[in-house]
C-alpha cells in the first residue's frame, strides 16, 4: 500500500455534537446561553452596566427567543474596554491573548483560556475534516502569524485533526512556491485573494499550479465568490473549501464548508447561537433563509464571552445540509462598513467581482476607486486584462463590464483595463476599495 492511501486510511471520527439533532443542539444552546449570560453579567463590569441600563437581567432568558430582549456588542464596546476590559477570568487564568491589527481605530483584544484554544483548535479540525483534509496530510499555513488569530488558529486546528503542519505564515510568495514543490503539501489554508497572488506568481516562472500536490485549500478572512471559487479550483485543480471566524468571536472555526456541498459553512451551533438582523433596522431579527447582518453569540467561551455581536457581515442561515443539526450561514455578500452608497445605489465589492468573472478578457485583480470631482461620486474599477487578452479584446471586455454593472446593480461607473501585473497583489487580506472623496 503507498504511503498516500496508508495516511488516507488513518481514523477521522465526527465528534458526537457534529451529528446532534435541531432539538438537541437547541436544547444545548439554551442551557449554555443561561450559564453564558450569568458568566458575562457577574464577572464583566461592561455587560452588567449595559444590561442594568437596558432592564434585562440573565434571568430574563427563559427560551432561545429571549435573547433578543439583550442589548448588542459591536467592535466600539471592546475598543471602549481596551485592553482587558472585556475580560471575564482574572489574569492568570488567561492563556494567550490576540489582538486585531488597530488599521481603523484602537486595536480589539481578545483572551482565551485553555480550555478555550483547545475548544477552539477542536472546532477548527471540525473545518477541515468536513472541506477534505485528512489526519496525516501535510498542511501548509500561508495565514500570518502573531496576534491576528488566522494563523496560530489554523494551525492548532489541523494539529488537532492530526495532520502535519508546515508553518509557513503569509508573504514571502517565492518562498511559498519553493516549499510548495520541496515539501509537496496535501492542503493550503490562506485567504483566497493570496492563493491567486501564489497562483500568478507560479505562471510567471513558467510553473503550472495544477501540477502541484495540491488537494485541497480551506479559504477564508475575506469574502470571495462562487466565481473567484471556480477561478481557483480552475488554477489549481483543487477542492476550494470556505471557512468562517473573526477574532472577536473565536477566529477561523466558527463555521466551515463541506467539501461534499460546498453548498455553505455549517456553523457550530453548539458553541455559538447565530441571529440574523436586519442591516439597517437592528430591532428586527429575521427569519432564516432572509438576507441582513450576521450575529453571533459565544456559548462556551471563558476568557471573552460574546453576547449579540455585531459581525457587520451580510448573509443568511439556511438549514443544516451534511450536518443536519447545525445551520449553515450563505456566502458573505459583503459587509454593512463596505458597503458603497453610490448616488443612492448601495453595491459591494463581491458584487463587482462576481461580474469581472463572468467577462472573458478579464483577470480577478482589481480595485475600486472612489471619488467626488463635481460635487457628485463616481466609481472607477481598475481590472487587469488576463494574460492572453489582447488590447482590443480588453477594450471589448472593458465596455462589457461596464454594461453589466449598469443592468445588474443600476450604477454607471468609469471602467479602466490596466496591464497584467500592474495593481497591487495580496499578501494576506486584500484592500479593494480605495475612497478618495475627502482628499
Amino acid at each position: 500500500m503507498s504511503q498516500t492511501s496508508n495516511r488516507d486510511a488513518l481514523p477521522n471520527p465526527l465528534d458526537p455534537e457534529e451529528t446532534m439533532s435541531r432539538d438537541e443542539i437547541e436544547a444545548i444552546q439554551l442551557e449554555r446561553l443561561k450559564e453564558t449570560l450569568h458568566h458575562a453579567y457577574t464577572n464583566v463590569p461592561h455587560y452588567r452596566e449595559k444590561y442594568d441600563a437596558a432592564g434585562v437581567h440573565p434571568e430574563d432568558l427563559k427560551e432561545l427567543g429571549d435573547l433578543a430582549l439583550f442589548p448588542f456588542t459591536d467592535k466600539e464596546d471592546l475598543r471602549k474596554n481596551y485592553p482587558f476590559g472585556m475580560f471575564a477570568v482574572p489574569q492568570h487564568e488567561v492563556a494567550r491573548i490576540h489582538a486585531s491589527s488597530g488599521t481603523t481605530g484602537q486595536p480589539t483584544v481578545v483572551g482565551y483560556t485553555k480550555k478555550d484554544l483547545e475548544d477552539w483548535a477542536k472546532l477548527g479540525a471540525r473545518c477541515l475534516r468536513m472541506a477534505g483534509v485528512k489526519p496525516g496530510w501535510k498542511v501548509h499555513n500561508a495565514y500570518g502569524y502573531g496576534l491576528f488569530t488566522g494563523g496560530l488558529g489554523a494551525h492548532a486546528a489541523a494539529e488537532h485533526l492530526g495532520a502535519t503542519v508546515i508553518p509557513m505564515s503569509g508573504g514571502q510568495t517565492d518562498k511559498q512556491i519553493s516549499l510548495i514543490q520541496d515539501f509537496a503539501p496535501d492542503a493550503i489554508l490562506c485567504t483566497p485573494t493570496y492563493l491567486l497572488t501564489i497562483g500568478d506568481a507560479m505562471q510567471r516562472k513558467g510553473l503550472d499550479p495544477r501540477s502541484t500536490s495540491l488537494k485541497v485549500a480551506v479559504l477564508g478572512a475575506e469574502p470571495w465568490t462562487e466565481e473567484m471559487r471556480h477561478e481557483l479550483e480552475e488554477m489549481f485543480n483543487i477542492d476550494a473549501c470556505d471557512i468562517y471566524g473573526l477574532s472577536e468571536v473565536l477566529g477561523p472555526g466558527v463555521a466551515g464548508e463541506s467539501n461534499e456541498r460546498k453548498d455553505g459553512s455549517h456553523i457550530w451551533e453548539d458553541h455559538f447561537r447565530p441571529e440574523i438582523i436586519d442591516a439597517f433596522d437592528s430591532s428586527k431579527v429575521l427569519g432564516d433563509g432572509e438576507h441582513g447582518e450576521l450575529v453571533f453569540t459565544s456559548l462556551t467561551k471563558q476568557a471573552l464571552p460574546i453576547i449579540r455581536y455585531r459581525t457587520h457581515d451580510l448573509t443568511r442561515l439556511m438549514p443544516g445540509s451534511v450536518r443536519p443539526g447545525h445551520r449553515r450561514m450563505g456566502r458573505i455578500t459583503g459587509r454593512s462598513d463596505d458597503m458603497i452608497i453610490l448616488r443612492g445605489v448601495n453595491l459591494f465589492p463581491s458584487q463587482i467581482e462576481e461580474l469581472i468573472l463572468k467577462v472573458p478578457g478579464l483577470s480577478p485583480h482589481f480595485q475600486l476607486i472612489l471619488s467626488r470631482p463635481d460635487r457628485m461620486d463616481q466609481l472607477a474599477v481598475k481590472v487587469e486584462r488576463r494574460m492572453d487578452a489582447t488590447a482590443e479584446q480588453a477594450e471589448h471586455a472593458g465596455k462589457e463590464l461596464a454594461k453589466l454593472i449598469k443592468i445588474h446593480i443600476g450604477s454607471s461607473c468609469a471602467i479602466d483595463v490596466v496591464e497584467p501585473e500592474s495593481l497591487e497583489r495580496s499578501m494576506g487580506k486584500l484592500k479593494r476599495i480605495y475612497d478618495l472623496r475627502n482628499q
